[in-house]
């Protein structure tokens, strides 16, 4: 248990947020562990404290942290890659400006923070097989531009002032906990709803779209091994590469047709499909292993079977 203060998650609503402050809560202890959000709480977050929170106001932050006794911060607020390109100047500000108002936090109370970067800082002229850790980043959304921006700025305060924030290029996250929040790679979690429900799925990428994917319960525990890892160990201080499994849409769905035999898929690829384009079809995550032995435990036919029996379960529940 964190027994110096208390760890504070912003973007605490969203996908990766809920299952990891349910995961810090069980290895912190539910009250050392503060949730918080734009948005109002959600069911899955009620069992402990939450607070409204804006990140863009820097005041607010500051008076978050004073108050509780923060020593960590978890900073997941953004908008993601889909939705961002639907209001760019607003995603630019709230995932630049709200970075920087954790970052000057942290230097100014020696906080503790993790800030999640992604594969959309890589671009067209990436390496798309087996993507390096360093290597050619021209991201052409304006989520990437701002992850790459961001991963700069970590290292620069790092570099300048100390501050231990760390950080990890993710996939595309998969679970079964919570809706997705519109990401390029939502398709891989929209599929497993759709195909349970007997309803045909319309995927907004083509058939043969190649991307690096992840399992939440990998995404949890490699961002918690990474938090865990000796500094001294530490290598990279933009973002780590971090990898789990590849697949495509007709994988995918071949994979659902197993357990689904009805199952149907039409394929209507829209402007997300550019996006996709300019990602990398799997990624080289040497680095992270080298640095903090990270491993995936769950690959395509492990992570379907756990999804459509969890998912299974809660509709024997709600029925």
């Amino acid at each position: 248990m964190n027994k110096e203060g208390k760890i504070l998650v912003i973007g605490a609503c969203g996908q990766l947020g809920t299952e990891l402050v349910e995961e810090l809560r069980k290895r912190n202890g539910v009250e050392n562990v503060i949730a918080s959000d734009i948005a109002d709480v959600t069911p899955a977050l009620e069992g402990g404290p939450f607070l409204k929170l804006d990140v863009l106001n820097a005041d607010q932050v500051n008076k978050t942290i004073e108050d509780n006794g923060i020593v960590e911060v978890f900073h997941l607020a953004a908008i993601l890659s889909a939705k961002g390109e639907t209001m760019p100047l607003k995603a630019w500000d709230i995932n630049m400006n709200g970075l920087m108002n954790i970052l000057e936090a942290a230097r100014t109370y020696k906080l503790k923070v993790f800030w999640p970067s992604s594969i959309a800082v890589f671009g067209l002229n990436t390496p798309k097989d087996l993507t390096p850790q360093d290597t050619v980043m021209q991201p052409n959304t304006v989520y990437g531009m701002s992850k790459l921006a961001g991963e700069l700025w970590c290292q620069y305060y790092f570099e300048k002032y100390g501050v231990d924030v760390r950080s990890i290029r993710y996939p595309g996250l998969i679970g079964w906990k919570s809706l997705p929040g519109g990401g390029t790679t939502d398709y891989a979690v929209d599929i497993f709803h759709k195909a349970l429900a007997g309803d045909k799925f319309e995927c907004f990428l083509s058939e043969k779209t190649g991307l690096p994917m992840m399992y939440m319960p990998d995404a949890v525990r490699g961002t918690l091994e990474l938090m865990d890892a000796d500094a001294e160990r530490l290598t990279v201080r933009t973002s780590y590469n971090l990898s789990g499994m590849s697949f495509t849409p007709e994988g995918i769905f071949a994979e659902l047709k197993k357990h689904f035999p009805e199952f149907e898929i039409e394929y209507k690829p829209d402007f997300r499909q550019a996006i996709a384009d300019s990602w990398p079809s799997s990624i080289d995550d040497a680095q992270a292993s080298k640095d903090w032995d990270w491993q995936p435990e769950y690959d395509l036919s492990k992570m379907s079977e756990d999804i459509i029996t969890n998912l299974k379960k809660i509709s024997f529940q709600e029925a």
